[in-house]
């Protein structure tokens, strides 16, 4: 449930750590592989590699901002919710969605809980996948972003946040992945 007067747990350690600006800046190049990682999926209780799913399906990276279980960046929930209603989309494109969130895995359960998440929730807390591609953070939390990744793990597009552009809507993500095949 998205709550806007609770603050309790957002002064925490993350909070610190990501509290100084740190604009995105992408130095991964298109047609070219992005870093491996393996986290912790929330909602189906498994790891998952980044490498997996390379020569077997597209890949959607969906970093997002979510302050704590209990506060959401009002900029991201709606992507956040746009992107889980319309999971089946690329489910049926063949696209997985790895949604990759800095909350912590208690966090992240409650997240997937209150939001009904369908899509696999990745937990990285200490923000090191965040920093690896170079997202960029203010304000307590790690900045959102979107990589299409196509069948072989290559990038072939990258949303950073602006103030101008928070997020590529599910129309431009779907966009380019079905532009990554031709």
């Amino acid at each position: 449930m998205l709550t806007s007067t609770d603050f309790s747990g957002l002064l925490n350690e993350r909070f610190f750590r990501n509290f100084l600006p740190i604009p995105a800046i992408n130095q991964l190049r298109l047609e070219v592989g992005t870093p491996d990682f393996q986290l912790p999926d929330i909602t189906n209780g498994s790891l998952v590699k980044l490498s997996d799913f390379r020569g077997k399906q597209p890949v959607l990276l969906a970093f997002t901002r979510i302050f704590t279980e209990k506060q959401y960046c009002p900029l991201c929930y709606p992507h956040i919710k746009a992107l889980n209603e319309n999971y089946e989309q690329f489910k049926e494109r063949g696209i997985e969605v790895l949604m990759i969130t800095s909350t912590d895995e208690r966090q992240s359960q409650i997240v997937v809980r209150d939001l009904g998440l369908k899509m696999p929730l990745l937990s990285d807390p200490i923000c090191r996948v965040f920093r690896k591609y170079r997202v960029g953070q203010a304000l307590g939390a790690p900045l959102p972003a979107q990589f299409v990744l196509d069948k072989e793990g290559k990038l072939r597009y990258f949303h950073l946040f602006s103030f101008l552009d928070h997020n590529a809507s599910v129309k431009t993500l779907l966009e380019q992945f079905n532009l990554s095949v031709k």
